[in-house]
């Protein structure tokens, strides 16, 4: 069983910037195709942020482009999401996950809060 745990989130201001981080407790590129983050605001829906594959290429929700970067490190297994230029709007709880061939993993969340 693999387990996946974020970190980073708090409190920020409007224009501040964190670092989310998904550490797993085993290898990701034996285990995952694709690493991504997903968040989910108050009364609304899980959504997509941004996706790396094991090959690294990455896909972002289009209104997050520019705005959001991930990136992974194999030798770490950790999946990072940096977000810069944060919105109000970008409050939510963002999770990580960890998509195989026939499951995928969910971590707890993190919660963002940005607000002045």
């Amino acid at each position: 069983q693999v387990q996946l745990v974020e970190s980073g989130g708090g409190l920020v201001q409007p224009g501040g910037s964190l670092r989310l981080s998904c550490a797993a407790s085993r290898s990701i590129s034996s285990i995952f195709h694709t690493m991504g983050w997903y968040r989910q605001a108050p009364g609304k829906e899980r959504e997509l942020v941004a996706t790396v594959t094991s090959g690294g290429s990455t896909n972002y929700a289009d209104s997050l482009t520019g705005r959001f970067t991930i990136s992974r490190d194999d030798a770490k297994n950790t999946v990072y999401l940096q977000m810069n230029n944060l919105k109000p709007e970008d409050t939510a709880v963002y999770y990580c996950n960890g998509r195989g061939i026939l499951f995928q993993v969910w971590g707890q969340g993190t919660l963002v809060t940005v607000s002045s």
